[in-house]
């Protein structure tokens, strides 16, 4: 796991938490739209930061942990 995030990393894990994300076909869109890092979406997920496979993403309890974040609602 990574504790050294870009803004952008730290932009798109506040975007999940407010359910502002999704993947689709493996691409990670946020508020509809792709995001445009390709690889941002799949390096949060092998971080362990996010969870999803189709549809809406969530952060992992290190996600929310690394944020300072409380747990998102269910």
């Amino acid at each position: 796991m990574t504790t050294n995030l870009t803004p952008r990393e730290h932009a798109v894990l506040r975007a999940v938490a407010e359910g502002r994300c999704t993947l689709d076909q493996g691409n990670l869109m946020v508020d509809g739209l792709s995001c445009c890092d390709q690889f941002l979406g799949r390096r949060l997920v092998v971080s362990g930061l996010i969870a999803g496979t189709s549809g809406p993403v969530v952060r992992t309890e290190t996600g929310r942990a690394l944020l300072g974040a409380p747990p998102q609602a269910a």
